[in-house]
């Protein structure tokens, strides 16, 4: 039971763990129900040690992108680019490992390039009244098309010790994907919420005007935003590049979507102001076990798009709702 002290007002707990399962107790309780329904329906194989490591490795990289599509979302903006920005970042990095470079040299390169391509989405956005839709959209062609430029249209292979990034496990037991994705929710999560700039953040997404006049510098607090996701994208572009030993120019496509999915169905409001990072990871977690359940069941992919699709629509229809009372 919990006692007054380790309540806060409204009834929330204290406790970091308890305070994070009692804000996020409806999408988790839907990931259970999710994991529980697929494992019934496989005779149990769903829930095999293997099967829930990889749902994990998986989720940890979705939720990557996820976290940066998040923080624009609240700002009250949009990011098609995200998979075009992975690939660019996982094609350099083979490239430059293929020619020679210290691995070390071409993650960075390759995450620099994303983070460059994020920080002149949030410069276009901030400084001009082009919408980010159509800003994110004009980058995404660019990037692919540089991604299938400097890999001539195919997978340009890699070998060597970089797989171990992507692939190793901490312990024999964790693999790395999810330290990376724990470190990054931490950092975000400050980032967002125990840091003046964080509150900037939120503000601008619930009232842009207002957040101006009251002396928050929007342009540069939006710019910061887009940079900050294109890093992540950038990240999870190496990362994948270690992952398949291989610069994938076809990497990331429809990762926007995913990403969006996870935000929306994680309570992030599309119209800007609303979002937690750590409910993101588990709009992530639910986009994921829905993939991973279907194709348990040998569901058809395409089948696989519809139920995501349908799982969006409600979650925005929830958020309406919501916002209606």
């Amino acid at each position: 039971m919990t006692t007054k002290k380790e309540k806060i007002s409204g009834g929330v707990p204290k406790n970091p763990v308890m305070k994070y399962l009692y804000l996020n107790k409806g999408i988790l309780a839907g990931a259970l129900g999710i994991f529980l329904v697929f494992g019934f329906l496989t005779e149990f194989k769903f829930w095999g040690r293997a099967n829930v490591i990889n749902i994990l490795r998986i989720t940890s990289l979705d939720s990557i992108a996820a976290f940066g599509v998040t923080l624009i979302i609240i700002t009250g903006g949009i990011d098609l680019s995200v998979g075009a920005l992975m690939a660019c970042a996982s094609t350099y990095c083979a490239l430059l490992i293929s020619n020679g470079l210290h691995p070390a040299g071409a993650l960075l390169v390759g995450v620099l390039i994303a983070t460059v391509f994020g920080a002149i989405n949030g410069g276009i956005v901030a400084n001009t009244k082009i919408p980010p839709f159509i800003v994110t959209l004009g980058t995404m062609n660019i990037g692919r098309g540089i991604a299938y430029t400097c890999s001539a249209g195919t997978p340009i292979r890699i070998s060597g010790d970089f797989g171990e990034i992507g692939n190793g496990y901490l312990m024999n037991t964790i693999p790395y994907p999810i330290i990376y994705t724990a470190v990054i929710l931490a950092i975000t999560y400050v980032l967002l919420n125990k840091t003046k700039f964080g509150r900037e953040v939120y503000a601008i997404g619930g009232n842009a005007e207002a957040a101006r006049f009251s002396g928050i510098n929007s342009k540069k607090v939006i710019w910061i935003v887009y940079t900050f996701a294109g890093f992540l994208y950038g990240i999870y572009g190496v990362i994948s590049c270690s992952r398949l030993y291989s610069g994938q120019p076809t990497l990331g496509q429809g990762s926007e979507l995913t990403a969006i999915a996870a935000a929306v169905v994680g309570g992030t409001s599309m119209s800007g102001g609303v979002g937690r990072i750590g409910a993101t990871f588990i709009g992530a977690l639910i986009m994921d076990l829905l993939s991973s359940g279907l194709n348990f069941m040998n569901v058809p992919f395409y089948w696989q798009y519809v139920c995501q699709g349908v799982v969006v629509l409600g979650a925005v229809f929830v958020d309406l709702q919501i916002k209606k009372k």
